[in-house]
């Protein structure tokens, strides 16, 4: 893929376009989240039946609920009378049944059709048949996946994105991540693509310039080092640093899974489309990104701590701070790239160095999903 007109230091980037265009998020929108399995939320965030939250996967919205039998439910947003949307709040919590507000259609949990004006003077609609459209649904790692696809891919394809990284799942399961605990969440509203975002997170040609407080904490970052590239690799934290703090003091309860190669270690792994999972001995951060429009992004960041750290109300600020930090920082960037890829002069793109060179793998990977030829 490297271009003839470039030194073999340097090869092209995706044109600016890519960034910019609502005729390419589209395609995006159908061949990537619509067509993929889509983290949508925190499976805690469902605690009991009837518990929802609607999510924006690719152009659709889903309602996320769970059952009486306590099983996760997800469903097309959208009653199935006249479109009406059926829920419009993010979340909430209902009692036995959704009611579209339009006409009252009911939906029982199970997605059933359970009720409707004059329904029994309609004895040819179909309670199932006319029911709400279900989407597939896998819970992993505490979290609710979904995929909109009629065939969904095998759900093995997301747990291969951890394989390659960590180089088995037995890594990532030492974190003990599904009965992890949310100690803190932020919600951020980027204006920016969400590729930029990915390419932003992939790599550490950057650390030195805006990550000073990461950095500090993880020192090989300041060269440049493209962590993600090596599998199994995870950052030494710097000799007098204690814990991945802000300031490097100490962290909280170690996770007890955690083996004697990974403490100390900070281990950043990408699952396609739009997960980020960051592993450090005392806790997990995890992105899931909403691309809403190919000029911005929802990304919603959670901190996962051991239950008795949560339930006993111990501080987390400063482990909180360091990430938020970079996430701001990260994003501040993001949002500075952004403008310029409707410049004339970035029209054909821009280059990668040769540690952002795998950079160029996942844009090969995007122009695949869109049925294009790879550069």
């Amino acid at each position: 893929m490297t271009s003839t007109s470039l030194p073999d230091s340097l090869i092209a980037t995706l044109p600016g376009a890519s960034y910019t265009d609502p005729g390419i998020f589209a395609q995006e929108q159908e061949h990537i989240f619509e067509a993929m399995w889509f983290c949508a939320v925190r499976a805690a965030d469902l605690p009991k039946p009837g518990a929802f939250r609607t999510v924006q996967v690719g152009r659709e919205s889903i309602l996320i609920t769970r059952a009486r039998d306590d099983s996760v439910r997800a469903y097309f947003n959208v009653c199935r009378h006249r479109g009406a949307r059926l829920c419009t709040e993010e979340s909430g919590e209902v009692k036995r049944a959704f009611q579209c507000p339009y006409h009252a259609w009911t939906y029982d949990l199970t997605g059933k059709l359970v009720a409707a004006p004059n329904l029994t003077k309609m004895p040819d609609v179909g309670r199932t048949e006319y029911g709400l459209a279900s989407v597939a649904v896998r819970e992993w790692l505490g979290y609710v996946w979904v995929c909109l696809a009629e065939n969904p891919p095998p759900f093995d394809e997301v747990v291969q994105e951890v394989v390659t990284r960590l180089g088995d799942t037995e890594s990532i399961d030492h974190y003990d991540i599904d009965n992890l605990q949310v100690g803190r969440r932020i919600t951020y509203d980027v204006k920016a693509n969400w590729k930029l975002i990915i390419e932003n997170f992939m790599e550490c040609y950057h650390c030195a310039t805006i990550h000073p407080e990461l950095t500090e904490v993880l020192p090989e970052f300041a060269d440049g080092y493209a962590a993600q590239y090596y599998v199994g690799h995870g950052a030494e934290f710097g000799e007098d640093v204690r814990g991945f703090t802000v300031d490097g003091s100490e962290g909280l309860d170690r996770i007890p899974g955690v083996s004697a190669d990974q403490d100390r270690r900070y281990y950043a792994i990408t699952v396609r489309p739009q997960v980020f999972v960051n592993l450090v001995p005392d806790h997990v951060i995890f992105h899931r990104m909403y691309p809403v429009a190919a000029d911005r992004t929802v990304v919603e960041c959670d901190w996962l701590y051991l239950p008795d750290v949560v339930q006993s109300g111990k501080d987390v600020s400063r482990s909180v701070e360091l990430f938020d930090r970079v996430n701001r920082q990260d994003f501040d960037a993001c949002e500075r790239t952004q403008p310029a890829m409707s410049s004339r002069l970035y029209a054909k793109g821009g280059v990668l160095v040769p540690s952002e060179h795998h950079i160029g793998a996942f844009h090969d990977w995007v122009q695949a999903r869109l049925g294009a030829q790879p550069r």
